[in-house]
């Protein structure tokens, strides 16, 4: 079993839906997926449009329905053998949270633009580097990922490693956010199940 764990600000918006989206199309290994908010309100609901974009994307409302907003601690930033952070201050507090995680968080969309260039051989051979058990597999991978760092093409505009904030914001720009989100996690979930299979 492994862990994954995506951050954003208030914890209504951007990685509640992450979260749900990833728990979905990484069911079939089992994972625990959880998110949480560096600020705003505590237990507080997806905001409706948020629930709107989930339900949009294939996941139950009543399921979207059931979040709760909390607020980052240190303590979360133990297990989770990959943390997405939805922009790149987000990473930043994370990284103060919790320095020795800094190889294992990044926001989601550069993590997904590292990622997408990377062969599924590469990314199974640095899931290789832990050996058979699904989290350590998964934590190497994102070694492997972070390793690229350097070496990736970086964004035209460092604003494109950022999922926009729509909180309190148009329709249409939760439709960007959505935008910018899922193709993202589409890559997350490629590198995590080519990581959490052993076998090729």
């Amino acid at each position: 079993m492994f862990e994954i764990l995506t951050v954003c600000t208030g914890n209504i918006c951007r990685s509640p839906l992450a979260e749900h989206l990833l728990r979905a199309q990484l069911a079939p290994y089992s994972p625990v997926i959880a998110s949480a908010g560096t600020r705003g309100l505590a237990s507080a609901p997806m905001t409706d449009e948020a629930v709107q974009l989930a339900v949009d994307l294939g996941v139950p409302a009543e399921v979207a329905a059931t979040h709760r907003s909390r607020f980052l601690l240190d303590a979360m930033l133990a297990q989770p053998d990959l943390i997405l952070t939805m922009t790149r201050d987000h990473r930043r507090e994370v990284a103060e949270l919790a320095p020795a995680r800094l190889r294992s968080t990044f926001t989601i969309r550069e993590f997904a633009r590292i990622a997408s260039t990377m062969s599924d051989d590469e990314l199974r051979a640095a899931a290789g580097e832990g050996g058979t058990d699904a989290a350590a597999r998964v934590r190497a991978m994102g070694l492997g990922v972070a390793a690229r760092r350097g070496l990736a093409m970086p964004p035209a505009s460092p604003d494109e490693d950022d999922v926009i904030d729509p909180y309190r914001r148009s329709w249409q720009t939760y439709q960007l956010s959505a935008s910018q989100l899922a193709p993202a996690i589409d890559q997350v979930v490629r590198a995590v199940a080519l990581a959490a299979t052993t076998s090729a």
